[in-house]
């Protein structure tokens, strides 16, 4: 895997990937940016935040659940000096479908976390990673 980082001006940064696509990030006013995209630290949160769910999705599916719906909503903190890596971390996984059965769901996201999801598994070094989840009925 490859990725490219281009500066673009003041704290703006241009991130390219190997597939093709492109992100701007950039900083707050009061850390010399324009606020023009988010923070790559809030890109790592995203980034772990598509990872998981994706797990969850596939694990589901492959297990017949029928899902129509999931969202991930998801708290962070971070240490106060540098480095300012994360040190806890939340994700509250919001699963909508028919016929869910809430051990299915609970299972996927244990295997995502314990297993699968190579991006909270790296930030669980530094973090404490706690899950919950509620699950909605069609």
């Amino acid at each position: 895997m490859k990725a490219r980082i281009k500066w673009v001006e003041q704290v703006s940064f241009l991130g390219e990937t190997e597939s093709g696509h492109a992100v701007l990030m950039d900083g707050p006013a009061d850390g010399g940016g324009r606020n023009l995209g988010p923070r790559p630290m809030e890109m790592v949160l995203l980034g772990t935040g598509g990872c998981t769910t994706y797990d969850v999705i596939h694990i589901l599916k492959k297990s017949r659940q029928q899902v129509t719906d999931c969202v991930v909503e998801i708290r962070a903190e971070r240490a106060t000096e540098d480095p300012k890596v994360f040190t806890s971390i939340h994700f509250h996984f919001v699963v909508t479908g028919k016929d869910l059965k809430p051990e299915q769901v609970e299972r996927a996201i244990k295997l995502s976390a314990e297993k699968y999801c190579s991006a909270s598994i790296m930030l669980g070094k530094t973090a404490d990673i706690t899950h919950d989840f509620e699950v909605v009925q069609e």
